[in-house]
């Protein structure tokens, strides 16, 4: 896949300034102002997070009636139904917030949907539960903001709602007696970027403010919330990174059981980060989702017995490795079908259909096809007597808005810019995708459809030292809106050892020096085909993260080569 590469700007001025007032090297300064931090008093909020910089709940629309409707309903020992989707957003939401109010009230359940049974959403088949079981209050969460006819159904069987979601609202919103939603368009809560859990961890601190219950007992379940804001690729930015500084730093000192397990099972003994979140137990967590279903993810999650959460780690993972091989078989046959057809080839936009794939990892597929294909993808499977889709986007394009202009084509869809799942009639698959490649052309720009690797900063290969390397690690948590610096780093040559590893030599374990610096070792996946220039002695320039490695109980550093220009061609 074709790939542009380029470096960021920045105010030579500003970034002395800040490497003066904070006593660092001048190229650290750099990092800080490419992120908006120009001076002593940013720095010291994004270096430092402070829980009090949370964002006072009640600022959110609709969040008193939330509350005052939540304090009733466990005042009066009303029945309350706990309602999220199967995902990781919406598995850890259920954890949290069943776990903690079941310590003030006893009638409470949480409900996951089935994913093949029920869909996305809010399910008619769990509100036919809800009312038949006779509960008074529905919570939702990361799910509902679409809702409008199920919200009905349940309000004329005498159920009452508050929806806790983050998605984009529709034009009309659903008849609950609380929305919290900070995308409705009226909402002035300060910070728009909330996951699911976010939304649904602002409602129990709104909680806790009215009833008086002291702050540290909420403090633990900020675990939950930094799983979510990892898996569900929100901006780890503002109010985001204070929370997930925090939720990192429970995990790594004082982990819940089911987080431990899984881990353990994983053997993930390192220090945990967003990426073993994201990499690690996302995948695991919506892979009990995908596979069986989301309701193991809650019981891990909430476990506080021992033999019970290895219990349900244990078949988790067994989901987690059936996910990687049906992953890997459909996307070979979806790459398959892409290279022989010509449509394919000459479409800005991807749309695959096959009615045996499995539903369950369509929107893996689809973000495994987009590293082949740098495409906006959609990937179709049968689904009853319908197809459902699940979408990614590429860089710069908005995936929601695509779709609105498709609508008339599709049954229903949610989901926000990157990423969306939807409903078809299976035959309008084709009108949809000639509409949605339509949309694509006309909108997309031509960079959106090469892959873009943007860098922070040119090092020789003498500047990476364990000093520098700490600091950087002090302006994680990394994730979109603060990123891992990327390097590059020109004129780089192989010193002997470098070699092509595994099974079919697809990767490179890279070792290289600059100008006679010692050298330093890297690791390159999926740049295995560029070896038998790098053995040749030229020279070339790297792309890279750096980190840590870890070998017989030793630590050092190594890059993460992202990419590699070979500087004779």
């Amino acid at each position: 896949m074709q790939k542009r590469w380029k470096v960021k700007t920045y105010d030579p001025q500003k970034s002395e300034e800040i490497a003066h007032a904070l006593n660092i090297p001048e190229m650290l300064g750099r990092l800080l102002i490419q992120r908006n931090i120009t001076n002593f008093k940013l720095a010291k909020k994004f270096f430092r997070p402070q829980l009090d910089e949370l964002h006072d709940p009640f600022l959110m629309k609709n969040m008193d009636l939330a509350v005052s409707r939540l304090q009733k309903a466990i005042d009066e020992k009303q029945k309350i139904m706990i309602y999220g989707d199967y995902d990781v957003d919406g598995t850890t939401s259920v954890a949290m917030v069943f776990h903690f109010l079941s310590h003030y009230t006893d009638t409470i359940e949480y409900y996951i949907p089935d994913r093949y049974l029920e869909g996305y959403g809010v399910s008619e088949k769990g509100i036919d539960y809800a009312i038949a079981n006779k509960f008074d209050l529905v919570i939702t969460l990361d799910c509902g903001i679409k809702a409008n006819k199920i919200v009905e159904k349940g309000n004329d069987g005498g159920l009452d709602f508050i929806i806790c979601d983050h998605h984009k609202p529709g034009p009309e919103l659903p008849a609950a007696v609380a929305i919290l939603d900070p995308k409705q368009v009226d909402c002035q809560y300060p910070f728009k970027e909330l996951c699911g859990c976010g939304v649904g961890f602002k409602l129990l601190q709104g909680f806790c403010i009215k009833k008086e219950i002291d702050f540290q007992k909420l403090y633990p379940y900020l675990d939950l919330v930094a799983l979510a804001i990892g898996a569900d690729i929100v901006p780890i930015i503002e109010e985001n990174r204070v929370m997930a500084f925090y939720g990192l730093k429970i995990i790594n000192e004082t982990p819940r059981l089911g987080l431990k397990t899984l881990f353990g099972i994983a053997k993930t003994n390192k220090t945990i980060t967003i990426t073993e979140l994201v990499f690690v137990a996302g995948p695991r967590i919506n892979a009990a989702g995908r596979i069986e279903s989301g309701r193991r993810a809650v019981a891990l999650l909430i476990s506080e017995d021992e033999s019970f959460a290895l219990e349900i780690a244990k078949q988790i993972e067994e989901d987690n490795l059936t996910r990687r091989e049906l992953d890997k078989g459909i996307t070979k046959q979806a790459l398959e079908m892409i290279s022989s057809n010509d449509h394919w080839k000459n479409d800005k936009s991807t749309v695959v259909y096959d009615a045996d794939w499995h539903k369950g990892v369509i929107g893996i597929v689809a973000s495994r096809l987009i590293e082949k294909h740098y495409k906006p993808t959609i990937v179709f499977t049968k689904s009853g007597d319908i197809a459902a889709g699940s979408a990614r986007s590429v860089s710069g394009f908005d995936l929601y808005n695509a779709l609105e202009s498709c609508s008339e084509h599709l049954i229903q869809f949610g989901g926000h810019k990157y990423a969306a799942g939807m409903t078809i009639e299976i035959d309008k698959i084709e009108a949809f995708r000639k509409k949605f490649n339509e949309v694509v052309s006309d909108t997309i720009h031509p960079d959106s459809l090469v892959y873009e690797i943007k860098i922070d900063l040119e090092l020789g290969l003498g500047d990476i030292t364990p000093k520098f390397y700490r600091i950087i690690q002090q302006m994680a948590p990394f994730g979109p809106g603060n990123m891992a610096p990327v390097f590059v780093s020109r004129n780089v040559m192989d010193f002997g050892y470098s070699k092509a590893v595994g099974t079919s030599g697809d990767h490179l374990k890279l070792f290289i020096r600059q100008n006679g610096t010692p050298g330093i070792a890297g690791i390159a996946f999926g740049l295995g085909n560029f070896y038998p220039e790098i053995k040749s002695g030229k020279p070339f320039d790297v792309v890279y993260t750096i980190e840590n490695n870890v070998w017989n109980g030793k630590t050092t550093l190594q890059l993460n080569v992202k990419d590699i220009n070979l500087t004779n061609k």
